[in-house]
């Protein structure tokens, strides 16, 4: 498999003087999910502002380093020319047109392609993932609830046809259930439609079951890699990230009060 998506020694400057991204480096071979781990700050969210495009909303800025998108660098190109090459982001919040309706909310995600003629077959497509949405289709995406909300942004960022997603913490604030629900979409959409996934996500269990290939962030940089079985059998990532040892399941409270290790620093 080719890589989609590579990030070489990149590094992001905010209001020029706040370095967020101290050399990082990754890929994301095409066609598959890869899954972006590590704790509040760590920097994954500024990852994947600096690929979208997002970072100047911030006054940041790509200040070392290549991000380059089926061979092309695509660093410091604006957010809507940045889409037009086939990269959606799903940012953390949902963001849906609370006054648009469903259906509108989807037909604003396709207002990048040229295919007008097959967007109702997509908008169909679409609530065939999410049925709940189709039930909506004419109501106001503001009285949605939370749920139906994430729903909606990401059938909103399929109608945009992407070759690479990148999801922003898909589960932050929604039921255990609805969760494995949209987790299991993002799957079927990753299988179905070939779209490759770059997964920022902290519930690591998740995150981890249904991604092919994973990456550890620390204080900006990227400290572990390996393959999703390599990394839930890592004796670090269970401790820190899944809560396990070798007693078994650990407390979220009491893991956070632990050092990490010193190759990790």
């Amino acid at each position: 498999m080719s890589a989609l998506l590579e990030l070489n020694n990149v590094e992001v400057l905010y209001d020029d003087v706040i370095l967020v991204l101290r050399g990082l480096s990754l890929q994301v071979e095409e066609g598959r999910i890869a899954a972006l781990l590590g704790s509040n700050g760590a920097g994954k969210t500024t990852t994947l502002k600096a690929i979208s495009g997002l970072l100047g909303v911030e006054n940041g800025e790509v200040s070392h380093g290549s991000i380059r998108f089926a061979g092309e660098d695509i660093k410091g190109q604006p957010p809507d020319r940045i889409v037009r090459r086939g990269i959606f982001q799903v940012v953390e919040g949902r963001h849906v047109f609370e006054h648009l309706t469903v259906q509108e909310n989807l037909i604003a995600g396709a207002h990048t392609r040229g295919d007008r003629q097959n967007v109702t077959r997509d908008i169909d497509r679409v609530y065939d993932y999410f049925p709940r949405l189709g039930e909506r289709r004419k109501q106001l995406a503001g009285y949605l609830s939370g749920g139906e909300q994430q729903m909606l942004a990401l059938g909103r960022a399929l109608m945009a046809r992407p070759r690479l997603m990148l999801l922003d913490e898909p589960s932050l604030g929604l039921a255990p259930l609805l969760v494995e629900g949209i987790f299991e979409i993002i799957r079927r959409v990753n299988a179905d439609e070939g779209t490759t996934i770059l997964l920022v996500e902290q519930n690591a269990r998740l995150a981890l079951s249904i991604a092919d290939y994973g990456y550890v962030m620390e204080g900006g940089r990227i400290v572990l890699e390996g393959t999703a079985e390599e990394l839930t059998g890592n004796e670090d990532v269970r401790e820190f990230y899944l809560g396990l040892n070798d007693v078994g399941r650990r407390s979220y409270r009491d893991v956070k009060h632990y050092r990490r290790r010193k190759r990790w620093l």
